[in-house]
């Protein structure tokens, strides 16, 4: 009986003991994840961080964890200064950032941002947002770049549409003793770290003015009515998944993003920030968020204008060729259903060809009757159509003999609807196909469109891209 009450004093000493453990460790918990969601790493999670941000991270390995992790939802804990411009008073489609230091030799933020004003409409205004930070610690020439700002854009900072910001040094993380990966020279891995948290800093700011975000550099020439083409763009991928759209092929120019992205963007360059230059650390990220490809789309809309770095003062000559200044007629491609009854090659499918982006279709030699075929979501009205079959390298593989049709009243199931009736608008001409005023020559509402095999040939065919562009709303 005597051990009977000892072994129950025992029990109940550990039942408190482990309450009294559980009860503790829950606490701890809640401070670290407190600690986390300020925008701080644990020790530990650091070395897990460095071992991981290296150029041959794997994307695949970390993507289901890091697309999991809420605490990278959260704002960074930052006091921004307001040096031009007051907070927005509602958001806007589009926000676009620019960070810029001080450069020893030229300086071209004020035509960069210049540009992005004269390039666009008094429509297109209304639906943006541009925020500068002045990321330099050299407070007299912020003071100088403010007063220059304010003086030649005033009228847009009264209007709401420009903001000036600046983060003190004191938010800054460590910047020297950094690693030297790569061999980069002390001075350089320190220039492209800073510039990193600079970025970080930029899109923390910007998370919730607007629908969409689009990074460019302090040196930079925009497109003719670039907005709209962005708009078109966006609209035409409704429905697929993205992380990131390209508008210029060189360094941090023209990377759009979802708002909603940008917290965990900042997180993400924070943590690696003294790891690889933020071009490198941004292929990382859309690899992280399962977006394996490229999206890039031509012409591009942005071009790197500046002559010195704003690194030492360096030449830097990079020219984007596929750049186009004066305004062009991007396609709207509205929402369809694609398919092809031709033998496709590898994963060059049909969904290839009906985009901008810089991929295609390529099928096995077709025969006569075979067709590729597009379904849209809605009755459409068409102003033009332009086809490119063939490309530089296979200048042979164009649909040597074919027409187009468009066509109406749809039959069948949501997998295999397809139209009864087609019209025939014309025939292929050294493998190009293009067509205006579509809707003078069409008296019904478009429900197809099909490009038709009309001789077999022995070379295999891509068609490069499909352009449709749409007038006035069909009358439902």
């Amino acid at each position: 009986r005597h051990n009977l009450k000892y072994f129950d004093k025992m029990r109940c000493l550990r039942k408190r003991s482990a309450v009294s453990f559980l009860g503790i460790l829950v606490v701890c918990l809640l401070f670290m994840n407190l600690y986390i969601e300020d925008g701080y790493v644990l020790e530990g999670d650091k070395q897990l961080i460095r071992e991981t941000a290296t150029h041959q991270l794997n994307p695949e390995r970390y993507v289901h964890s890091f697309k999991d992790l809420s605490n990278f939802s959260g704002s960074i804990n930052i006091s921004y200064r307001y040096l031009a411009g007051t907070p927005l008073p509602r958001k806007r489609y589009l926000t676009i950032g620019l960070s810029s230091v001080k450069r020893k030799k030229g300086n071209y933020l004020l035509e960069t941002i210049k540009s992005i004003f004269e390039q666009s409409s008094y429509e297109e205004l209304k639906e943006i947002a541009v925020v500068v930070q002045l990321a330099d610690f050299d407070s007299a020439w912020c003071e100088g770049m403010v007063q220059d700002i304010s003086q030649k854009f005033a009228h847009h900072i009264i209007a709401g549409r420009l903001i000036v910001i600046h983060v003190p040094e004191d938010y800054y993380p460590v910047l020297d003793g950094l690693k030297r990966n790569y061999n980069d020279p002390e001075d350089r891995v320190k220039f492209r770290s800073k510039q990193n948290v600079d970025y970080a800093f930029l899109l923390n700011f910007c998370a919730n003015l607007s629908d969409y975000y689009v990074m460019l550099e302090d040196d930079v020439r925009c497109s003719k009515n670039f907005l709209t083409a962005v708009k078109k763009v966006i609209t035409s991928r409704e429905g697929s998944y993205w992380v990131t759209l390209e508008f210029s092929k060189l360094g941090y120019i023209g990377k759009l993003y979802h708002s909603h992205d940008l917290p965990r963007l900042a997180h993400f360059l924070l943590m690696f920030y003294q790891e690889m230059p933020c071009d490198w650390l941004l292929i990382h990220f859309r690899g992280l968020l399962a977006q394996k490809e490229v999206i890039r789309f031509k012409p591009s809309l942005f071009q790197h204008m500046g002559y010195y770095s704003s690194y030492k003062g360096a030449e830097n000559k990079l020219k984007d060729d596929d750049f186009e200044e004066e305004s062009f007629d991007i396609p709207d491609n509205p929402p369809a259903n694609l398919h092809t009854n031709m033998n496709v090659f590898e994963n060059y499918e049909a969904s290839k060809a009906y985009s901008s982006v810089d991929e295609y279709f390529w099928g096995k030699a077709p025969s006569t009757g075979d067709f590729y075929g597009i379904v849209f979501e809605k009755p459409i009205k068409i102003s033009k159509i332009k086809v490119v079959t063939g490309t530089e390298d296979r200048q042979n593989d164009i649909l040597h003999h074919g027409a187009l049709e468009v066509g109406e009243k749809i039959v069948g199931s949501k997998k295999a609807r397809q139209c009864t009736t087609y019209l025939r608008l014309g025939e292929f001409k050294n493998g190009n196909f293009e067509i205006t005023d579509v809707e003078h020559k069409v008296l019904f509402d478009i429900n197809c469109m099909r490009i038709l095999v009309t001789k077999s040939q022995k070379e295999w065919l891509i068609i490069k891209s499909i352009s449709v562009w749409t007038s006035q709303a069909p009358n439902q």
